[in-house]
């Protein structure tokens, strides 16, 4: 299946996985509307697309604010015609302290991780529901899977992405919009980049975002990769919880994965 002559929306599309998706589905002739904070890395990335011969226009906002998150994309909604795919893919990651308790800034990843993505939500979701047709797809985490020391705050904020977006799943069954969570590990993205420990099986943004987009194109319902990657979760979901601590420890306080955005 193609996005061909579709209309896609990405949050967090300034960098990373967000910036590659976008490029990724305007080669598909998908129109697509972008969505960040920063403004002059929109602009450019909307001249790349149009340059290319693609569709595309932007619109700045912080995913973290409501109004902000709803006015933006229906603005876009206005100026390129109603939204068939919803991605949302902003996110942020740092590591929860304790001595001294970071709360704003796991307060802060919580709105953008999560919040974040159900505001986007909300601006799409009545317009397809009316229209009997569209797909939402959020960008979790391998995070989301298993809790680790000085990440907990991270992860939490995924896990709350991947409940809420199976809850919208099963509630929309039958009503004609699909739902996908994705679920990456290592990519190699601007946020990654400081990281100082091995990253397995790592990936670029740009093969993460042909990948994904595939998984999109099959309407997968989650999407897990890189293959190893989910083996390896899997298996340390039914490790005890001691082992992983001996495993991770000295790591806590450094991200282990690749947040989106």
């Amino acid at each position: 299946m193609s996005f061909a002559n579709q209309v896609a929306i990405i949050t967090g599309a300034s960098s990373g996985i967000g910036w590659e998706l976008a490029k990724v589905l305007a080669e598909q002739h998908c129109t697509v509307g972008v969505v960040a904070r920063r403004k002059d890395r929109l602009d450019a990335l909307v001249q790349e697309i149009q340059a290319a011969g693609g569709k595309a226009a932007c619109a700045p906002a912080d995913v973290s604010d409501r109004k902000q998150t709803v006015d933006a994309i229906h603005a876009l909604r206005d100026q390129l015609g109603p939204v068939d795919l919803l991605i949302a893919n902003s996110g942020v990651g740092v590591p929860t302290t304790l001595e001294p308790l970071n709360i704003d800034e796991v307060e802060t990843m919580f709105k953008v991780n999560t919040l974040g993505v159900v505001y986007a939500i909300e601006a799409v979701l009545p317009e397809m529901l009316q229209r009997g047709k569209g797909h939402l797809a959020a960008i979790s985490s391998m995070a989301s899977y298993l809790p680790m020391p000085g990440e907990s705050g991270y992860c939490a904020s995924k896990a709350a992405v991947n409940v809420y977006m199976k809850g919208l799943r099963m509630q929309l069954r039958g009503r004609g919009v699909h739902v996908t969570t994705v679920c990456p590990g290592f990519i190699a993205t601007p946020m990654t980049d400081v990281n100082t420990f091995d990253m397995p099986w790592l990936l670029s943004a740009r093969t993460a975002a042909e990948k994904i987009i595939r998984a999109l194109a099959r309407k997968k319902t989650v999407y897990n990769f890189p293959w190893q990657m989910n083996v390896l979760m899997t298996l340390a979901q039914w490790t005890p919880e001691w082992i992983l601590h001996r495993v991770l420890e000295g790591k806590a306080g450094k991200r282990l994965d690749a947040p989106a955005g």
